[in-house]
């Protein structure tokens, strides 16, 4: 299938083409920060890795992480579910979603509250991606038993040093 007919990895039901396709060719395309967050989802899916460096906000210096975010990139990605996501000001917005990956024979969900900002770039509106938070998981009631942990921890976890930074831009 070509890319003109193929579906769009976001899960947003459209053609690639007609949905997150324009927005990896011009990321001031994205009105929204949701849908900066479903491009960036899309582009890892399809290996766009200059794409997410370039989405990421210029304060993060996205290029020395280049390796590291070529790894996210190249991991085998599984769906997108969108929780939430909402313009907090003119330049601030929010996007709460479950991404879901694998690595090896292991299924990984990265559930993330992602912070976008809204820059001018050459005279547009740009969003970029600036840093994201690990929502707490609800509260396991007493008296049920907690699934096991496992002691692997994903690239895109949570650093269990407690930093909130993904593991993969911390102890990894």
């Amino acid at each position: 299938m070509t890319q003109q007919n193929q579906s769009c990895p976001c899960g947003s039901q459209r053609l690639l083409s007609e949905c997150c396709q324009p927005i990896h060719q011009t990321p001031s395309l994205a009105l929204h920060p949701e849908q900066l967050m479903r491009s960036r989802y899309s582009a890892h899916v399809l290996g766009l890795v200059d794409y997410v460096v370039a989405t990421y906000h210029p304060s993060c210096e996205a290029e020395q992480h280049r390796e590291a975010i070529a790894d996210s990139v190249h991991s085998q990605w599984l769906g997108l579910e969108v929780i939430s996501s909402e313009v907090a000001t003119d330049t601030e917005g929010f996007v709460e979603f479950k991404a879901f990956y694998q690595d090896g024979d292991e299924q990984y969900c990265l559930h993330e509250r992602s912070r976008f900002l809204k820059e001018m770039v050459d005279g547009k509106p740009q969003w970029f991606y600036i840093d994201g938070e690990y929502p707490e998981p609800p509260a396991v009631e007493e008296n049920k038993p907690s699934p096991a942990a496992s002691d692997k921890v994903g690239r895109n976890d949570p650093c269990p040093c407690g930093s909130g930074k993904k593991f993969k831009k911390c102890c990894a």
